[in-house]
């Protein structure tokens, strides 16, 4: 295939799929860190013939994965450029944007001064928590309290976030919304952390217990406008976002955006979007090995995910037309098998497949995520990104 017969490129994000430590993992406390190994360790292997046949187990320095004897696509390890590990500064790296600086963390909770503005603009009677701590937990131990006092529990963790939780009872989720949206214009300057997350849950705790729902928001700080998408969009062509994309890139460079449920409903969406747009980006993240079994530790649901993924990655692989290129990696790591309950400073795999490209190319280790979003620039002959080496040439 030459490159200007790709017309189409379907971008997945395993969000938080990393496969083991990058050489600076002591600066972010997570030395010996490998999420998908270790998940494959715990389980006894994982059942994933897809994307081993598309070179999973063949990426260097991959354990613990099936090798395929002649891999279908082409794959890559790449380490994160960026100071961080976390969401935003992943995606926007994806995009050629490098983050120098780490966003804002507080892990002693936030200044007395953020919280009374805080309250003061959105009127609430005042915020239970803010503290850093697992979002489920949280509720557990604060839920029964805000529904009857009507504060909002706020709190962070170690990645760049204020996060609020709700009761959809107590505040909708279009209320909590505006919470986030006050709270984000609070948050600038030196404060002026990664992303506002709202976490809105229902339930009670003498029953089920309360279940965090669907409804999660993320309300980013603005990314550079030169980043890829943002080039896209100018130059006229599509970009379909699925999942959280769009809230990442505060809807900067999106054409057309869709919110999911969960991952296989991710993959449904972006099978709908492949079905109506013929050309230029669909963007998709797949949140739940992070929201869902990541943070919560969960090894065993994380290995059902990924193996689910995988059945459901049959669909799109027998979607694709012969202009089209897929590539699947992720953001960071959230090993499940460690102490805590963070993301992981990780290399993460690349997957890149095209039903007339070439097999079976290692492109080894990429220095920076960016390299995909420079290899997309020129499939689609747009201004270089600041950041990043197109691989094109290697695999077309």
């Amino acid at each position: 295939m030459e490159k200007e017969k790709i017309k189409r490129v379907i971008w997945i994000i395993l969000d938080s799929v990393g496969m083991g430590e990058l050489p600076d993992a002591s600066l972010f406390d997570d030395v010996g860190t490998n999420t998908i190994g270790h998940v494959a360790e715990r389980v006894g292997g994982l059942h994933i013939p897809n994307m081993v046949s598309l070179g999973l187990g063949n990426i260097d320095g991959m354990k613990n994965i099936d090798k395929a004897d002649n891999p279908i696509g082409c794959y890559a390890r790449m380490a994160e450029l960026s100071n961080g590990k976390d969401t935003t500064i992943g995606h926007w790296e994806m995009t050629g944007i490098y983050s120098k600086e780490k966003f804002p963390t507080y892990p002693i909770g936030f200044p007395k001064e953020i919280i009374d503005e805080f309250v003061n603009a959105t009127g609430v009677p005042g915020v239970l928590g803010n503290i850093v701590a697992s979002g489920t937990e949280i509720i557990k131990e604060y839920g029964d309290e805000h529904i009857v006092s009507k504060k909002p529990i706020i709190y962070t963790s170690a990645d760049s976030v204020f996060q609020i939780a709700c009761h959809e009872d107590v505040y909708s989720p279009e209320e909590l919304y505006e919470m986030c949206v006050k709270a984000r214009a609070i948050l600038k300057g030196k404060d002026e952390v990664g992303r506002v997350i709202a976490r809105p849950f229902v339930g009670k705790n003498s029953e089920e217990g309360f279940i965090r729902t669907s409804n999660r928001r993320d309300f980013s700080r603005l990314p550079d406008k030169n980043n890829l998408l943002s080039k896209m969009k100018r130059a006229g062509l599509n970009v379909a976002a699925v999942g959280k994309i769009e809230d990442i890139f505060a809807n900067q460079g999106i054409t057309t955006a869709i919110h999911t449920k969960d991952n296989l409903d991710g993959v449904k969406k972006t099978l709908d979007y492949m079905n109506e747009i013929e050309s230029g980006l669909i963007f998709t993240n797949l949140v739940e090995f992070d929201s869902k079994w990541g943070h919560r530790n969960d090894y065993e649901g994380y290995a059902k995910g990924l193996e689910e993924f995988d059945i459901a990655l049959k669909d799109i692989l027998e979607s694709m037309k012969e202009s089209d290129l897929l590539f699947i990696n992720a953001d960071h790591g959230c090993d499940p098998t460690t102490k805590g309950t963070d993301h992981t400073r990780e290399y993460v795999p690349l997957l890149i497949y095209g039903k007339s490209i070439k097999n079976n190319v290692n492109l080894g280790t990429l220095t920076t995520f960016a390299d995909t979003g420079q290899t997309i620039a020129e499939i689609f002959e747009i201004e270089k990104l600041e950041i990043g080496t197109s691989f094109l040439d290697k695999i077309v």
